[in-house]
């Protein structure tokens, strides 16, 4: 029988550092050709988009897709995790705060293979669900001091620092705008909706490392293009959904300033097959879009740990849901 696990359950099995583990191991399994990727794919009705990215990760015995429909409601998630070699269902997960914690843990794996090891300052544009991850992913990361957040949204902003601030035990704070946010910070992360970028090229110092987790969509656009003309590494999941869904980049691929050949896939920095950081004063940018395999790493660490504890329900053909 399969194992169906509730968001209740991956939230009280699933943990930061194991939300890295598992998106690191992704990317190096996917540059060492141990696992494949489908960009995501769209059926569209006037009320509602169902988006389903699927992926395969044999060296760790899996593969399946993430489902997920979304309308003026809301979101809904799920996980369905298969046994690579017999091809049965092994797991279903509702997978909203996975899906939270994997983007937020994308940033973080980035952010240790691109920023400066000594980055103990943060701005984060952003104040929402995957925000929330973002900032987790970055104090789990490295060492940090101190967070800024700027949010157009006051009024719950206020809130959102102090949850994240007994959360992490870093010091997470209000910024007064959006040059706060960005002046000083060793790393900047940028989890929005925005069409418009959110910051001035000239704010950012030297050495900085820019994470670009909101546009995820041709219409968006966080970062400006005299900003990303000012980094030295341009890194991305993957090539491929890179140049289908990376609102930020776009407009200097059309203009023929940026070439897809400039573009590192983070996995390819991680196994040392391509070059990182190379200098103090580099300023680096990851533009993370998602991908499958990164649900499914972290899938299969949620579902060791719920088999362990004795977490979840069974999942049977034909029949209702049984506690285990």
């Amino acid at each position: 029988m399969a194992l169906f696990l509730s968001e209740n359950d991956v939230r009280q099995l699933l943990t930061m550092e194991m939300a890295l583990a598992g998106v690191e191991s992704a990317h190096r399994d996917l540059a060492l050709g141990q696992a494949l990727d489908t960009p995501r794919q769209r059926s569209r009705l006037p009320q509602t988009t169902l988006h389903i990215l699927q992926g395969a990760l044999p060296a760790q015995g899996v593969l399946g897709y993430k489902a997920y429909t979304s309308n003026r409601s809301g979101n809904r998630f799920l996980v369905h995790l298969f046994d690579a070699a017999s091809g049965k269902l092994r797991a279903v997960l509702e997978a909203d705060y996975l899906g939270m914690m994997r983007t937020g843990a994308a940033s973080g794996v980035a952010t240790r293979w691109l920023a400066r090891p000594d980055s103990r300052v943060a701005g984060v544009f952003g104040a929402g669900w995957q925000a929330e991850g973002h900032v987790r992913a970055l104090c789990a990361a490295l060492p940090l001091e101190r967070v800024k957040v700027f949010s157009r949204s006051a009024d719950k902003l206020a809130e959102f620092c102090a949850c994240l601030s007994a959360a992490t035990g870093v010091a997470v704070e209000a910024a007064a705008s959006a040059e706060a946010t960005v002046r000083d910070s060793d790393i900047v992360g940028t989890v929005t909706t925005a069409a418009k970028p959110l910051f001035e090229a000239e704010w950012l110092a030297e050495g900085t490392h820019i994470n670009g987790a909101g546009s995820n969509a041709l219409i968006r656009q966080e970062v400006s293009e005299a900003a990303i003309r000012r980094c030295r590494v341009v890194a991305v999941d993957t090539v491929p959904t890179a140049l289908a869904e990376a609102g930020d980049l776009l407009p200097l691929l059309e203009k023929g300033r940026l070439q897809p050949r400039q573009l590192v896939e983070l996995g390819d920095i991680i196994i040392g097959r391509q070059r990182g950081r190379q200098e103090t004063s580099d300023i680096t940018l990851f533009e993370s879009q998602g991908m499958a395999i990164q649900d499914l790493a972290v899938a299969v660490r949620v579902v060791a740990a719920a088999e362990a504890a004795g977490i979840g329900r069974e999942w049977g053909a034909g029949s209702p849901l049984t506690e285990v």
